[in-house]
């Protein structure tokens, strides 16, 4: 199977904007001596990626990534999302149509190695699909209730239906009753995707849409465009991404943790 990540080519790109929005300048936020943005780095090269770019506005994270051996491109500033700075970075290293790149966000510095190869695997596995994506079981109803957890819902076969920041499926008789088990059959979507170049190109080339635009979700876009989106569940415990100061307070002691 493909998902081990042992038979399938891929690329890595990291979008990296600087002006986030909850965590200023956040690609550079330093955790234990380190840009953030170095342990992505570091999980993508670990990953067995053939190509790894950090594509940035700034020049700032430019300078931070020469300064620790990361390649990096100066993309748009109008950029609407991620997705639209790897589509960029695509173009500029023309890449064929069917190579299969992952979009690895430069928040996730605890993302396993194993889980980006598996993204990747999923469009080899699954050749009908176009995007790929990861998931894991909400394992609490903070997680569930949290804005910041993006949730999401699949098919049958396994593609996405939904992805939203509220709280999905909602279990109308377990609010009735109690809040025990309201978030039993939930799914937390991971920040990671895997695309076919092609796919990626056309996606980005596509108007944001309204629900993107209400959610501040940037796959809404694909489904809006009917690009069907594979949900693989994950095969490791992701670590937290930084959406917030409280994450970044707990991925710094998880990896002082380790280092000590």
């Amino acid at each position: 199977m493909a998902g081990d990540g042992i038979s399938v080519s891929f690329r890595v790109v990291i979008p990296a904007r600087y002006a986030a929005t909850r965590l200023p300048g956040k690609p550079l936020v330093d955790i234990g001596g380190k840009p953030m943005v170095q342990y992505v780095y570091d999980r993508a090269v670990e990953s067995g990626a053939l190509h790894v770019i950090v594509a940035t506005d700034d020049d700032r994270v430019i300078a931070a990534c020469r300064k620790f051996g990361a390649e990096s491109r100066m993309t748009s500033e109008e950029h609407a999302s991620g997705t639209d700075r790897v589509a960029e970075v695509c173009v500029l290293e023309g890449w064929s149509a069917a190579d299969v790149v992952v979009n690895l966000q430069a928040d996730e510095p605890l993302m396993p190695p194993s889980l980006i190869r598996q993204v990747a695997g999923l469009l080899e596995d699954f050749e009908e699909s176009e995007m790929a994506t990861l998931a894991c079981p909400v394992q609490t109803m903070d997680e569930y209730s949290n804005p910041n957890v993006v949730k999401l819902v699949r098919d049958t076969e396994g593609n996405a239906l939904y992805f939203s920041r509220a709280p999905i499926p909602f279990d109308r008789d377990a609010q009735r009753s109690s809040s025990a088990g309201r978030c039993q059959n939930a799914l937390r979507h991971l920040g990671i995707y895997s695309y076919r170049v092609a796919t990626l190109l056309k996606l980005s080339s596509a108007a944001p849409c309204r629900i993107e635009e209400i959610e501040k979700l940037e796959q809404l876009r694909a489904l809006w465009n009917g690009i069907r989106i594979r949900v693989g569940m994950t095969e490791e415990p992701p670590g937290p991404g930084v959406d917030s100061e409280d994450d970044l307070k707990e991925v710094r002691h998880i990896i002082e943790s380790r280092s000590g």
